[in-house]
């Protein structure tokens, strides 16, 4: 499982952005944003303003959904990943500096950052196989 998480993470790594649902109460939201993710904290950090429709949604049903994809036309070159996860305002001053590191322009912007505590990811790779699959879910105890 943890050489599963290695190989997401190695994927995750290369790209910077991500495709987020959210649902509110009456309509449902797509957006994209920029992030960086910490294998160890399973979290993402994404920037984002109060007055956005996902944000808006967020604050009323924090579990979200979202995924990570390698452009390509070529079959055998498909990768992405999708996962699950709780979205919440981020306290963590560790995960801020690793934004901050990956987008340096941000500082002077002074964004609003977000976590997104992850609990599932299903990744497909086709470089493994035609339609292989990689699968991880937060052990629960």
């Amino acid at each position: 499982m943890k050489n599963d998480l290695d190989k997401i993470d190695s994927f995750l790594a290369k790209h910077h952005l991500m495709s987020l649902a959210t649902a509110g109460e009456d309509e449902l939201s797509v957006c994209s944003l920029f992030y960086v993710f910490d294998k160890e904290k399973l979290s993402f950090v994404v920037a984002s303003s109060d007055d956005t429709t996902h944000i808006q949604n967020i604050l009323k049903t924090p579990s979200v959904a979202g995924s990570v994809a390698l452009e390509t036309k070529t079959v055998g070159k498909i990768q992405g990943v999708q996962f699950r996860g709780e979205f919440s305002f981020l306290k963590d001053d560790d995960l801020k500096k690793l934004y901050f590191k990956s987008f340096p322009y941000a500082i002077a912007m002074n964004p609003k950052l977000w976590s997104i505590k992850i609990n599932y990811f299903k990744m497909t790779d086709n470089n493994l196989g035609f339609g292989k699959k990689i699968i991880w879910q937060e052990p629960y105890v």
